[in-house]
């Protein structure tokens, strides 16, 4: 089974910024794609951005100009670069990956960190 870690996340004023990581771990897998949700209080989880096996990538209108994804496919490693940080960004990130191992095809989720902005 293929595992994700989050990290990155904590607390930041407006304006400023934040940069999450996932790394996959695991034997034999393959990533096709990797992409950040986020659920706020409330709230159902909606996906942020994501990034296909070929550098393919896609934003939900609220984050474009402001967040990056890219990966680092020798560490297994997608980030989330957020700039210009808004209190409306508040919420549980998570990590989400598809792809497949060798007895077939997995979709993982890490466990979530937490982003908050607030003065």
């Amino acid at each position: 089974q293929v595992q994700l870690v989050e990290s990155g996340g904590g607390l930041v004023q407006p304006g400023g910024s934040l940069r999450l990581a996932c790394a996959a771990s695991g034997n034999g897998f393959t990533i096709n794609s990797m992409a950040w949700y986020r659920q706020a209080p409330g709230k159902e989880r909606d996906s942020v951005a994501t990034i296909t096996s070929i550098g393919t990538t896609a934003y939900v209108d609220s984050v474009r100009g402001r967040f990056t994804i890219s990966r680092d496919n020798a560490k297994n490693t997608v980030y989330l670069q957020m700039n210009s940080l808004k209190p409306e960004d508040t919420a549980v990130y998570y990590c989400n990956a598809i792809g497949y191992t060798d007895v077939g095809p997995f979709r993982s989720w890490g466990q979530g960190t937490q982003v908050t902005v607030s003065s």
